[in-house]
C-alpha cells in the first residue's frame, strides 16, 4: 500500500506523488508570535512533524518549511483593529521585536520539548518584506489589486470573473459568495477604501504611531497577514509545491487568500498540490483559543495543574495524546484523557525496553537453554523446529504497523496497531515455547518495525520520572544505615557507585553530605 493524503481541495484522498520526486516540499503555518503557545498551537507542529518523519522513513527528501509571523497579523481578519505584535509590545512596554523574538524561543523551545524536529527553514515575515513586495506587484501588473491611500487591496469580485466556478475565491473552504458575505457588514465600518467586503488587504498604509513599518511603492506601510505565507513558501518551496499545512481554522480566509494571491501573482498555481488541515483541540467541547480566554499554555500544561486539569503532564504523554486520534478529528483535552494517553506511553516505553530481552531469551532457547520467564516452568520447551505459524503471525503484525499511516496518516490506527504487536510481545516473553518458535529474523524485524515507528516516526522519546535529588537523599539514607550498622561493604558499594556518577560522598559533623566530584 502507498501514502495516500486527503486532499482539501479536492475533498477526497489520493496516492500521493511528489512534483518534483524524490524531494518533497513541505509548508506549515507557524504561529503569531506575541503571547504563549497553546495546547490547539502545538497540534500542526505535532502532526506535521509525524508527516515529515514518515516521508524521510519512505525514503523521500523533505524540505520542510514553518514561518514565524511577527509582523502584519491584525486583530480582525477583516483587516481592521492593531497588529498583535504591536499591541503586545505597548502593553508590556517592549520594542515589538523584542516581543517576538522572547515568544518565537519560548515556542521553538515547547515544540523541541514535544520531540518536534526543527524545520529545515523557518522564515519570519518581517525578514521577506522584499518578496512581499515584489508579489504585490505582480498581482497589480496582472490587474487583480488596487491601491488606495497607500494601502493595496485584492480585488476578489475580478478575480472571480477571471475564473470558473472551480477556480473561484472560496474554492478551498467551499465557501460560496453569500457565505463569504455573511457577517462582514459589522466590520467594515471605516473601510470605505474597499471597493468590495470581499477584498483583502495586500498591503496595509501604517499610521503615524504605527512602529513596523518598512518604505514601498504605496509610502510606508507593512504586508497583509495572508501575503506572508505565499511570498515565503514560494522562495524555498516553489510556484507550486507538494502540502501546505495548517489548522482548520486557517482555510478561511487565510488559506483561501494564499491561493488566490498565488494564482493572481506570476505564479498562477495553487501554491500546493495537497492541503491538508488538522482538526481543533476542545475544552468542555469548545475550541482552544486565546481569543476567547479558553484555552490552555504548554508550560502550565507541563507544569500544572491548569486549565481545569488536576496535575501536570509531560510533554511526551502530551505528545502521545494528540496522536491517539486521526489529525482531521478533533480532540477533547480532559483529566481522564491525559491520564489514559499516560499510561499507554508508559506501555510503549516499556515494550522498548522488552525488546532486548526478547532477543536474548530467543538466542538462547535457540541454543537448547531454557531461561524461566515469569510465570512460567523451568521445563524447557522443545526447539527441534520453527514454526511458520509463529512467523507469520508476528510478520502480520509488523505490516499492519504502517497501514494506518499510509491510510492518511492515521496515527490511531498505527498506534492501535502498536499495541496489538506489543500484546504478541508480551505473550512472547511469558512464553517461552512460543518465543522458541518465533525465527531470530521474524523477531529482529518486528522489533525494528517496533523501534522505527515508536521513535522514528511517531518520535515519542523515554522521558526520565526519577528526581535525582529524591533518589540521591534516599541512596545517602541507605549509606548512613549502612554506616550506623557497621556494615562496611555496603559503604564501600554505596560509595564507588556515587564516585562512578560523579558524586562524592562527605561525612561531616552536621551529618551526610553530597557533592561533584573534582578529579
Amino acid at each position: 500500500m502507498s501514502l495516500t493524503l486527503y486532499n482539501t481541495l479536492t475533498r477526497a484522498k489520493a496516492p500521493f506523488a511528489p512534483v518534483q520526486p524524490p524531494v518533497v516540499g513541505v509548508y506549515l503555518c507557524g504561529p503569531t508570535v506575541y503571547s504563549e503557545a497553546h495546547l490547539g498551537n502545538a497540534r500542526g507542529p505535532v502532526v506535521f512533524d509525524v508527516l515529515t518523519r514518515y516521508l524521510r522513513h519512505l525514503g523521500h527528501t523533505v524540505r520542510y518549511v514553518r514561518n514565524i509571523t511577527d509582523v502584519g497579523h491584525l486583530e480582525s481578519d477583516a483587516d481592521t483593529g492593531e497588529d498583535k505584535l504591536e499591541k503586545a509590545a505597548r502593553a508590556q512596554r517592549l520594542e515589538p521585536m523584542q516581543v517576538a523574538q522572547h515568544y518565537a524561543n519560548r515556542y521553538r523551545a515547547h515544540m523541541a520539548q514535544l520531540g518536534c524536529l526543527p524545520p529545515d527553514i523557518e522564515p519570519q515575515a518581517s525578514g521577506h518584506i522584499t518578496e512581499q513586495i515584489g508579489m504585490v506587484e505582480e498581482i497589480i501588473a496582472n490587474g487583480l489589486a488596487y491601491e488606495v491611500n497607500g494601502s493595496v487591496y485584492f480585488d476578489v469580485p475580478k478575480y472571480d470573473a477571471q475564473h470558473d466556478k472551480a477556480g473561484r475565491y472560496g474554492k478551498l473552504s467551499n465557501r460560496s459568495v453569500e457565505d463569504q458575505l455573511a457577517g462582514t457588514r459589522d466590520t467594515l465600518a471605516g473601510q470605505d477604501e474597499k471597493r468590495s467586503p470581499l477584498d483583502f488587504a495586500l498591503w496595509k498604509k501604517a499610521s503615524p504611531e504605527h512602529i513596523m513599518r518598512w518604505p514601498s511603492p504605496w509610502g510606508a506601510g507593512f504586508p497583509g497577514w495572508h501575503l506572508e505565507c505565499s511570498a515565503m513558501s514560494r522562495k524555498y518551496l516553489g510556484a507550486e509545491f507538494d502540502i501546505h499545512g495548517g489548522g482548520l481554522d486557517l482555510m478561511f480566509p487565510h488559506h483561501e487568500c494564499e491561493i488566490a494571491q498565488s494564482q493572481g501573482s506570476h505564479s498562477h498555481t495553487d501554491e500546493a498540490r495537497v492541503w491538508m488541515h488538522n482538526n481543533m483541540i476542545t475544552v468542555g467541547g469548545a475550541k482552544m483559543s486565546k481569543s476567547t480566554g479558553n484555552f490552555i499554555t504548554l508550560t502550565n500544561l507541563f507544569a500544572g495543574p491548569t486549565g481545569g486539569l488536576s496535575q501536570a503532564y509531560s510533554p511526551m504523554v502530551v505528545r502521545f495524546f494528540l496522536l491517539q486520534a486521526h489529525y482531521r478529528s478533533p480532540v477533547d483535552v480532559s483529566d481522564d484523557a491525559l491520564q489514559a494517553a499516560r499510561k499507554g506511553y508508559r506501555k510503549l516505553m516499556n515494550g522498548l525496553r522488552l525488546l532486548d530481552k526478547l532477543a536474548v531469551s530467543n538466542e538462547h532457547l535457540a541454543n537448547g537453554a531454557a531461561p524461566q520467564a515469569p510465570g512460567t516452568s523451568n521445563q524447557a520447551p522443545s526447539t527441534g523446529h520453527q514454526a511458520p505459524k509463529e512467523d507469520a503471525e508476528l510478520t502480520k503484525l509488523t505490516t499492519d504497523l504502517w497501514v494506518g499511516l499510509d491510510d492518511d496518516l492515521n496515527t490511531a490506527r498505527s498506534v492501535a496497531a502498536l499495541f496489538n504487536l506489543l500484546r504478541k510481545f508480551n505473550a512472547l516473553a511469558t512464553t517461552p515455547a512460543a518465543l522458541a518458535a518465533v525465527s531470530a529474523a521474524a523477531l529482529a524485524a518486528a522489533a525494528a518495525a517496533y523501534r522505527a515507528l515508536v521513535t522514528g516516526v511517531l518520535g515519542l522519546r523515554d522521558e526520565p520520572r526519577a528526581n535525582a535529588e529524591e533518589l540521591l537523599a534516599l541512596t545517602l539514607g541507605f549509606y548512613s544505615e549502612a554506616k550506623a550498622d557497621k556494615a562496611y561493604d555496603k559503604v564501600d558499594v554505596i560509595r564507588a557507585a556515587l564516585k562512578g556518577q560523579g558524586i562524592v560522598i562527605k561525612d561531616t559533623k552536621a551529618g551526610v553530605e553530597w557533592a561533584y566530584s573534582e578529579d
